[in-house]
């Protein structure tokens, strides 16, 4: 369910992309040093937004150096480390295990039994540290599991957890109350978002697998006279609605934050990106493949 919150990559300047670059790779070797190089491949371009949106706040400058990666070991890349692109850093690894736990909660699967017993170490210790927003996390997915074993069929309602799952998200403590207050908001729209266009995104496979999925039960889909093509034709203008709404709800929050290092490229995310892969999946053009990173 992450990965979505990516920039539109032909849009940037070359500078702003070396830049988004190296938060990307900066939060991936935090992860490495912090938690151990096999976790590394949990990275999502969540937590790059969420470490350079942090930054941005509190006004903490980039600062840039370039350093080879095990991945490309002969070209270096530009890298940047500071306490925040830390804190995201373990940030991805709480949501990359209970995402995996959640996954082996609904399909029992091997794959995420062994992710699960990958990360269960460190996830212990991450606990310690961030208790208060482990727990609303672990309660919020608690919901979602409620919700999706009752047939939750209103959208509302089934999105409500992961909304409130990324309000915690964006949430930072160091920030003052106003912020954190308008950093919630948009966490919280962000986060409706991610969970519906997950929902439309995963329609094929949730009807090959009979899984939960609260379009298929909002829109009364039975499979009997209408393929998933069809479907996806009939419901897509509402459910654009729903999701643009979102998006114009985040972009509103994020007006009033007093950003400052790399506005332009949260704006480019913000504005363009995630419209871009909002257009993408609903539209299914033939250069929308979606990228996830989990």
């Amino acid at each position: 369910m992450f990965g979505y919150i990516m920039p539109e990559k032909p849009e940037l300047k070359i500078k702003e992309f070396d830049i988004y670059r190296a938060y990307y790779c900066g939060v991936c070797k935090a992860i490495g040093k912090r938690h151990g190089q096999l976790k590394r491949m949990t990275l999502t371009y969540d937590a790059a937004f969420l470490a350079m949106l942090l930054c941005s706040l509190l006004n903490i400058e980039t600062r840039l150096v370039k350093e080879r990666c095990m991945v490309h070991p002969l070209k270096k890349s530009f890298v940047t480390y500071n306490e925040i692109v830390d804190y995201s850093s373990d940030i991805n690894i709480i949501l990359a295990y209970n995402n995996i736990k959640d996954k082996w909660t609904d399909d029992k699967s091997k794959a995420a039994l062994a992710g699960m017993a990958v990360l269960s170490r460190e996830y212990k210790k991450l606990v310690l540290e961030y208790s208060g927003k482990c727990a609303i996390i672990e309660q919020r997915l608690s919901e979602l599991s409620r919700l999706e074993r009752e047939g939750c069929a209103s959208l509302d309602a089934a999105a409500e957890p992961f909304a409130k799952l990324m309000e915690e998200v964006l949430d930072y403590e160091s920030l003052e109350d106003d912020i954190r207050q308008v950093l919630r908001w948009m966490g919280y729209n962000i986060g409706k978002w991610i969970y519906l266009i997950d929902a439309f995104d995963d329609l094929e496979e949730d009807v090959k697998n009979s899984s939960y999925n609260p379009l298929l039960l909002h829109f009364k889909y039975d499979g009997s006279g209408e393929d998933i093509p069809a479907f996806k034709d009939r419901i897509k203008s509402q459910v654009e609605f729903t999701l643009l709404y979102c998006l114009r709800e985040a972009s509103k929050a994020f007006e009033l934050l007093d950003a400052k290092e790399n506005k332009s490229i949260l704006e480019n995310i913000l504005y363009i990106g995630m419209l871009s892969k909002t257009d993408k999946i609903l539209c299914r053009r033939s250069c929308g493949n979606c990228e996830k990173s989990v």
